[in-house]
């Protein structure tokens, strides 16, 4: 097994890998308990070399892999990239470039949406994933040879993988459907964890602005602190108790510490009068400052129906062009589009508009109507 410990050696593999016109790579981490991905194993494999890196062993630089990384001349495969990526922004400062994600390109190419990469393995490949090994703790060491067979595999299978899909791209014509995509994966903006932004997973019923305040305010105080102490959230304030915070509104530390599970010591020391702090600011905020969440029940009670049918529609052109149906227009893309006359949506520009965009508008308009005879799908212009 090739395991690489020391800096020299992995300097001479990114040399070797530098010449390469493709590289795949992949890692192995752990994120149980921490905020930031704790980076365990990175695997490579070029044409005639592959190997893991183990960045937790003593003295090792990555450096020169974080180069190989900003290497513009050698593009680098991963699958379902976005985690992957997040990790070496935060350790390196910068994202990997030029991507291929090959579940994106699978998607593209008829494979289902957000398809595994062991079903990609099975049908591409032929072979069979050991999958013992993905469960282990990979921050253990030493590591198995089993533990690093496995590792490798995940990088050598890939490389007949991103030559088909490679492959059958070119041949129809779609290897530019993936630019759109790609462009997001190394925009570095897709890795910024915005504190601001954090109370937006909370999804709040609540449309009382003042509340949404408040909860925005211990959303990003709670995303604060668990960068700052590299915590997961829910280790910080679980979601429920950040909602139960802002109901409450507590003005000193005896009134926080009582909301319960809200941990008592954060409440009586320094992040707990932050917390405090932030509080009062949503609560002095002007109206014109206070956020909103937009709310279905002012939409157009007719646009429900036109987006069963829009949503119909998108499953068949999804089928009749084997692509992922939500690589062409997510679920609240479609209602959207129902909804509004001009939205700024992906489905009304380039390839998409032109395998669904361009009928979607005509059919909610009136001047399009469709079924499906013998499995195939019929339009009808309508005067």
């Amino acid at each position: 097994m090739t395991i690489i410990t020391d800096t020299q050696a992995l300097a001479r593999a990114c040399e070797g890998w530098a010449r390469e016109r493709y590289i795949t790579v992949d890692t192995e981490f752990k994120r149980e308990t921490t905020y930031w991905a704790e980076l365990a194993l990175v695997q490579v494999a070029g044409a005639d070399f592959h190997a893991a890196i183990d960045p937790l062993a003593p003295g090792l630089s990555l450096d020169p892999f974080y180069d190989l990384m900003r290497n513009e001349k050698v593009l680098k495969v991963f699958h379902a990239a976005r985690q992957d990526i997040e990790i070496f922004v935060h350790e390196m400062g910068d994202v990997p470039h030029p991507l291929f994600d090959t579940q994106v390109a699978a998607m593209v190419c008829g494979f289902g949406e957000s398809v595994g990469y062991e079903t990609l393995v099975n049908t591409l490949t032929g072979a069979k994933l050991d999958k013992v090994a993905r469960f282990m703790d990979w921050t253990k060491r030493p590591l198995t040879r089993r533990q690093i067979d496995y590792a490798l595999g995940d990088v050598t299978h890939l490389r007949t993988i991103y030559e088909k899909l490679s492959a059958k791209l070119e041949q129809t014509g779609r290897a530019g459907w993936l630019d759109e995509e790609m462009d997001i994966l190394t925009d570095p903006a897709t890795y910024r964890n915005d504190p601001d932004d954090a109370w937006l997973r909370l999804k709040p019923r609540s449309r009382n602005r003042r509340f949404l305040a408040i909860v925005r305010e211990v959303a990003a105080w709670r995303e604060r602190y668990a960068q700052d102490n590299n915590l997961a959230r829910n280790r910080v304030v679980r979601d429920d108790v950040v909602l139960e915070v802002a109901a409450h509104a507590p003005k000193d530390a005896d009134a926080l510490a009582g909301i319960r599970g809200f941990p008592n010591k954060i409440a009586r020391g320094p992040a707990g009068e932050d917390l405090l702090g932030a509080i009062r600011k949503a609560e002095n905020l002007p109206d014109n400052a206070l956020p909103t969440v937009a709310s279905r029940k002012g939409h157009d009670r007719s646009a429900g129906p036109t987006a069963d049918a829009l949503k119909l529609l998108l499953k068949i052109k999804s089928q009749e062009h084997q692509v992922a149906a939500k690589l062409i227009a997510t679920t609240a893309d479609v209602e959207r589009l129902a909804d509004e006359q001009k939205p700024d949506i992906r489905a009304l520009k380039g390839w998409r508009y032109e395998i669904f965009g361009k009928d979607a508008l005509a059919v909610r308009d009136g001047k399009l109507a469709f079924a499906v005879r013998a499995g195939k799908l019929i339009t009808v212009p309508l005067d």
